[in-house]
This record gives C-alpha cells, sequence and structure tokens, in this order.
C-alpha cells in the first residue's frame, strides 16, 4: 500500500540552520508491504522517500529505498555483498561456503564518474539466478574523478585489480566482463593487457628428437596446443551497455549536443577540459608521442597489447545500445554500426517480457564477409575516416547487437542510467534489460 504524507523533513540528527542549507519541507511517500523483511520485526516493509516540493527535486534516502524494490529470495538463499579494498564482491553466501564454489568470474565495470554501486543492482540479480555457476565483482579502481585519467591509465589499473580478484578466489576458471558507457573501453584496453595466446609445445618420447620430454608416450612426436586466456581464464562474455565504441567525435555521436556543427566542434576543442585524458581519448584528439589516437589502436594489435585477439578470444561479444533518449552516447557509436546499418523504427519486437528490448541482431563471420565485399569500392564521402576505421576494426569479429528503447518510459530522460538500473527506483524499468542479459549469459 502507498500513502503520501505531506510533513516538514525532520531528521533525526539535528540540522544547524545556516544561509547555505535550505530548510527542506514536502511530502513523504510511504511504502508498506505485509511481508517479512528486515526492516521492521513485525513484518511491515516500511520505506520512504521524500519529495521536495519547492523545486520539483526529489531527495534520496538511499539505504531505505534500496530496501523497497528487492526481488524475493529462494529460500534459504543469501546474496553477500562483501567490500575489499578494489570494489566489491557479490556472491551467493551458501556457495562460497560450499566445497565447490562458483568457477565462473563476472566483472562488471561503471562509467564516467561511478563506482562500484552502479552495477549494484544487477550484479544481485546475476546472483540469484545463477548462485551457484558466478561471483561478480563490481570494480572500484576507476570511481569518481579517477575517470578523467583516460582509457589507458583505467584499463591498467582494471587489468591489475582482475589479477587481484583472481587471487582471491582461486577456484574460478572462467570469465566475463559486463560494462557500462565509458566503462566498456576501459574494458576493451584491460583484455587487452589480459590476454594470453595459446602456447604451443612439442611433446617428445623417448627418442630425444624434440623440445619437451614426457614419459609413457609414443616415439612420435606430436604438438600441443593450450587454449587463449583472458587473465589465465577461459573468455566467455564480453558484454557493453551503451558504450561509446566509436569515440563522441562525429555527427550525433554526443546527442546532448543536438548535431549541430557549431557546439560539436565546440566540444572537440574543449572535452578535454571536462573530462582529461579521458575527452581527449573519447575525441580522438589524443596524440602520445605521436602515436594515433587510442581508440584507434585499439582496433588493432600491438607488440604489447592484443586488443582484437583479446575481444576475439570471448565466445560472445554483445553490445546493449539505447536507440533513442541517450543524451550521452549515440545509437552508432554504442551498437558498432554506420549510419545506414541502423535499424529502421518500425522494425521492433513485441515482447512481453523485455518491452525495451525492440531489436536483435546476431552477426556471424559470414555477414560479415559479405559486408565488407559490399563495401569494397564504395566510397564512404558522408561518414568520418576515424569512425569507419574503427567500425572495420572492430567488426572483424561477429556481435550481437541489442537495441533498447525506453520510449514509452517515463525515465526515458535518463536512459544511459536506465538501461544500467544504476538506481533502482530511479532507473527501474530498466530491469528487464538486465533480465534479457542474464537469460542470456553463457556460462
Amino acid at each position: 500500500m502507498i500513502t503520501k504524507i505531506k510533513q516538514p523533513f525532520k531528521p533525526k540528527i539535528p540540522i544547524p540552520i545556516t544561509t547555505s542549507v535550505p530548510q527542506l519541507s514536502g511530502s513523504v511517500l510511504s511504502f508498506f508491504s505485509k511481508s517479512k523483511s528486515r526492516f521492521d520485526n513485525k513484518g511491515v516493509n516500511n520505506c520512504r522517500l521524500l519529495w521536495v516540493d519547492e523545486k520539483g527535486k526529489m531527495e534520496l534516502l538511499r539505504k531505505l529505498s534500496r530496501g523497497c524494490f528487492r526481488n524475493s529470495l529462494k529460500k534459504g538463499q543469501k546474496v553477500k555483498i562483501e567490500s575489499v579494498n578494489d570494489g566489491e564482491d557479490v556472491f551467493d553466501a551458501a556457495s562460497a561456503r560450499a566445497k565447490l564454489q562458483p568457477e565462473h568470474l563476472v566483472v562488471m565495470v561503471n562509467g564516467l564518474v561511478g563506482s562500484s554501486a552502479d552495477w549494484r543492482y544487477a550484479a544481485e540479480q546475476f546472483v540469484k539466478r545463477l548462485p551457484e555457476k558466478i561471483v561478480v565483482h563490481c570494480s572500484e579502481c576507476n570511481y569518481s574523478m579517477l575517470t578523467f585519467d583516460g582509457v589507458d591509465r583505467m584499463g591498467e589499473r582494471l587489468a591489475k585489480e582482475v589479477e587481484d580478484v583472481i587471487k582471491r578466489w582461486p577456484g574460478v576458471r572462467k570469465i566475463s566482463f559486463v560494462a557500462h558507457s565509458l566503462g566498456g573501453l576501459v574494458a576493451r584496453y584491460a583484455i587487452g593487457r589480459l590476454y594470453e595466446p595459446p602456447v604451443k609445445t612439442e611433446v617428445a618420447g623417448l627418442n630425444r628428437s624434440c623440445l619437451v620430454r614426457e614419459e609413457n608416450v609414443s616415439d612420435q612426436c606430436h604438438k600441443q596446443s593450450s587454449e587463449e586466456t583472458v587473465a589465465g581464464l577461459e573468455p566467455v562474455n564480453f558484454i557493453t551497455v551503451a558504450t561509446p565504441h566509436l569515440g563522441s567525435r562525429g555527427h550525433k555521436q554526443l546527442p546532448l549536443l543536438c548535431g549541430l556543427p557549431l557546439l560539436e566542434k565546440g566540444a572537440l576543442q574543449t572535452a578535454h577540459w571536462i573530462a582529461g585524458r579521458s575527452g581527449k581519448h573519447l575525441f580522438l584528439t589524443d596524440k602520445d608521442n605521436g602515436k594515433p589516437p587510442l581508440l584507434l589502436r585499439m582496433v588493432n594489435d600491438s607488440d604489447d597489447l592484443m586488443f582484437m585477439s583479446g575481444l576475439r578470444s570471448f565466445k560472445r561479444r554483445v553490445a546493449y545500445a539505447n536507440a533513442n533518449y541517450d543524451h550521452v552516447v549515440g545509437w552508432r557509436t554504442s551498437s558498432i554500426r554506420r549510419q545506414d546499418e541502423l535499424p529502421k523504427s518500425n522494425l521492433q519486437i513485441k515482447d512481453q517480457k523485455y518491452p525495451h528490448i525492440v531489436n536483435v541482431e546476431q552477426e556471424t563471420t559470414l555477414d560479415i564477409n559479405h559486408k565488407l565485399s559490399s563495401l569494397e569500392g564504395k566510397k564512404m564521402a558522408d561518414l568520418e575516416a576515424h569512425v569507419e576505421e574503427m567500425i572495420e576494426g572492430l567488426t572483424q569479429v561477429p556481435w550481437e547487437r541489442i537495441d533498447v528503447s525506453f520510449h514509452e518510459s517515463r525515465q526515458r530522460y535518463v536512459a544511459h542510467n536506465t538501461i544500467q538500473v544504476k538506481t533502482y527506483w530511479l532507473n527501474s524499468d530498466g530491469a528487464d534489460v538486465i533480465e534479457h542479459m542474464i537469460d542470456n549469459f553463457l556460462l
């Protein structure tokens, strides 16, 4: 039951009245449920949110509101969130105590000016649905202002953090990444650092004619290849959510600028003032030691960073993209497409289970080859050269593209956060996107 009570805001801890801190007043929404909860010993779940009337702003009482919107746990199930030096580990308490602990590590990476808390809702849903299979780590090494340090420095920190997490969970054998916004670029950099190519060894018998000798094998030599790994683990899912894979430079790549050439040119020149080195990387204005922009380098392998090999090693590569109302990341850049490749608005899926998933495109190697042959000899005058280069590089491997639309949602104007469910009470309509992600997650 929901009741609305008009009353002044009276905190338990007195707040001194000063000229800089205004007195708050407004309406309080109370949510009551009869289910037994940790908030009320009498079996009533009572949560309140303060609505400030004066300027139409909401003041979130975060700890209370988090408890209002929880999916019911299975009997005896307990999702544990353990704060560690490098973020949060989210796992099923019973599975962690069992002899056979989860073998699949899921690393969740936040975006610009974010933190490990941004993925907390999704992390809990993953563990509730797959309690015995996975452990989720919400990264914290790049939080708040550290996200201005640049994709490379953030990627190096994330790679080190992943290695530390694996030491803490020695039973894991597989690894997946789920990243939001800028975090998707950081994760791509990190896997380039963590990628380990297959190692070929020659096995010998007793004739001593080969490089490596083993007992109880035939006299004939044979080659044995190990599998590709990321941080020593089997790479499975690489999932990005509203990530600017093609950067923010170009027409409507940053929708906030409304496609106006003057504003887009201004952003190109001032991005580093707002977002530091990360701004330079997003707008491809970085020229470290005379090298090409980092995002262009990240669509190929280099001597010490195997960006594309790392990406190719994953069994799945998935790009969730907002088709509209994302004012931060454009549809083209988040779905890795050319303008004429974007689906038409009337091509929409009508699925009651995932009402905001409007298009699913599963690419194959055959599709890639066909697309390349059809583009040969064509002059791409309407496309920026840097965008075309990144598309050609990234689409060397197949992607699953999932287009999302919050067109009919009241939360559409915060679509960039809603697709992630950054804060449940404000972004709850994106819950079906998280459910879709879990339902299609490869274990």
